[in-house]
């Protein structure tokens, strides 16, 4: 046959050919439309649904709660507003030129009337504990953590005495310091925590990263140059009780300096895979005290020793009668952790900082302490397995030795681990299996990384998130107000709230409420536009923003 020889007017205009497919291309799921919508406006994509019953009218509505989740992958809307309310709290506690203020609610009746039945709870307690009468106990028990929960409902904070007073005394540790470390000067710790003013009008505050110490030269990429004598056992204990070391250095540097510093602080991998500190400091604080701080804070770690494995080829046994796990030969029941830690006279384990130090002064106000700010929430919104993905072959093998070594390395006195030592851990039952612990040290997702990535002292802001929550929210119903438009805000105990059960058949779809979620938010949107516009004033009483003069 012929060809043609008329041409494609579209080749011949200049257009270039779709690519050819194996397929036809398919239009988008209904669902990534509804989800891309959501990320558009501002609204949760995965939210929970609770049933909402109103005491007054009777009414029972179900209701989209946002997830809160902080990971953009995981919902992008709940990660940016969690993020931008680390970044006001930030920006509100780190500078601050006057004391905050910490008020708390005085007792109630009801707090009181709950803290009596529990001592009446108690009383009863050591009474049916003296008598042997275990199944008495056991229901007191749960009755006891019953009014516990509503106390913490109630607004009580703290905590309250356990029932079961211990039988044995902790082992008391000497607090003299260690002959390798330096020492430091100790002052009493006055209750300001503003920094110091100079001038008369400047008032600088501090940014300070700290790291781990080297466990061998590595390569640009974060792996080791020779991986054969990396210390990954010194990587992996000092990831796993990198926190306690961060505490210990804020109170080092409080007695050194005098007074209360205040902190916000975010934890970050290097390319390493090892954590490490940025943290905003109020007030100035001189480059050398830092460092001299940093040098000589440590962290001990009063553990058994673990550092050669007992059951490798075989698994301790759980023993019902004992109630404890024991030697799978000789039925001898394992020292449990306190009688362990009893033994020890020497740290298992101690912490250090290493020698890069990085402290700079940062002015309030300026643009570089915005850039400062953005960056100690760079990494807010995303998981700790994004931030520690591997690229190469030679840092996923970094990785996989490093995930191995944490496999066996204990990361609590409740740790599982503890039982391939030959150590009862705190907390064992008959559901406990040896080497597997569900704490994130042991994760390869994480790889020892703390799970608080944010560390916020109590009297940075004098606010918790909650807090800075509701200045938002009051803020914007301040500006709704000011032309006329009025939320109203029932009381809370008018609602009662319940988690809605599988299978619930008047339960909406959740993309039925998602898109609810997205109407009102597209209201409420240009409610608040219609109040930023009457704010500014008509045209003709704006102030000119642009670069060109306006012709008359």
């Amino acid at each position: 046959m012929a060809e043609s020889n008329t041409a494609d007017p579209q080749v011949e205009a200049g257009a270039v050919a779709p690519p050819a497919t194996n397929g036809r291309i398919r239009g988008a799921l209904s669902a990534e439309v509804v989800k891309a919508t959501a990320e558009k406006h501002g609204v949760c994509v995965r939210p929970f649904t609770m049933e909402v019953g109103d005491t007054e009218t009777g009414e029972i509505r179900y209701v989209p709660v946002p997830c809160g989740s902080t990971v953009e992958s995981v919902c992008l809307s709940c990660a940016r507003k969690a993020k931008a309310l680390r970044q006001a709290q930030c920006r509100e506690g780190w500078h601050l030129t006057e004391e905050p203020v910490l008020e708390r609610e005085t007792p109630s009746e009801t707090q009181t009337e709950l803290l009596t039945f529990r001592a009446d709870l108690a009383a009863q307690y050591r009474d049916v504990t003296a008598a042997g009468d275990e199944v008495e106990a056991e229901e007191l028990r749960a009755e006891v953590a019953s009014v516990d929960e509503e106390l913490r409902a109630s607004g009580m904070t703290g905590r309250l005495p356990a029932l079961d007073v211990p039988e044995k005394r902790p082992v008391k540790r000497s607090t003299k310091r260690r002959q390798d470390a330096p020492n430091l000067p100790r002052r009493k710790v006055t209750k300001t925590t503003v920094g110091r003013e100079y001038a008369g009008k400047f008032r600088p505050s501090m940014f300070v990263t700290l790291t781990c110490d080297t466990y061998g030269p590595v390569r640009s990429d974060g792996s080791p140059v020779n991986p054969s004598t990396y210390d990954y056992r010194r990587a992996a204990r000092d990831a796993v009780h990198f926190s306690a070391l961060v505490d210990r250095w804020w109170q080092n540097l409080r007695r050194v300096v005098g007074w209360d510093v205040q902190y916000f602080a975010t934890v970050e991998p290097q390319r390493r895979a090892a954590p490490h500190l940025h943290t905003a400091l109020r007030g100035s604080i001189s480059h050398e005290v830092i460092r001299m701080v940093t040098e000589a804070t440590y962290h001990q770690v009063w553990w058994p020793e673990h550092d050669e494995i007992v059951y490798a080829d075989r698994e301790p046994l759980w023993d019902m009668d004992s109630r404890s796990f024991v030697d799978p030969d000789t039925r001898e029941p394992l020292p449990s952790f306190d009688e362990a830690r009893e033994a020890v006279e020497e740290p298992a384990h101690v912490v250090t900082f290493g020698r890069q130090v990085h402290s700079k002064g940062i002015l309030g106000g300026t643009e570089e302490s915005g850039r400062h700010i953005g960056y100690l929430t760079k990494y807010l919104t995303k998981s700790t397995g994004e931030v520690v993905d591997a690229d190469t072959a030679a840092q996923r093998d970094h990785h996989d030795r490093l995930h191995a070594e944490l496999s066996v390395t204990p990361c609590s006195p409740r740790c599982a681990v503890w039982l391939l030592y030959g150590i009862n851990p705190k907390g064992a039952n008959g559901k406990t299996v040896p080497g597997h612990c569900k704490g994130r040290a042991h994760r390869r997702t994480t790889l020892g990384l703390p799970g608080r990535r944010v560390l916020v002292s109590r009297k940075w802001s004098g606010k918790t998130v909650a807090d800075h929550k509701a200045d938002r929210k009051g803020f914007v119903l301040d500006a709704l107000a000011a032309v006329g438009i009025t939320k109203e805000q029932p009381a809370p105990d008018r609602f009662v709230w319940r988690k809605v059960e599988p299978g619930d058949t008047h339960c909406p779809p959740r993309d039925h409420l998602v898109m609810r979620a997205i109407s009102e938010r597209i209201t409420w949107r240009a409610e608040y536009d219609r109040a930023l516009l009457a704010a500014q004033g008509p045209p003709s009483e704006r102030p000119e923003t642009s670069a060109t003069p306006l012709a008359a």
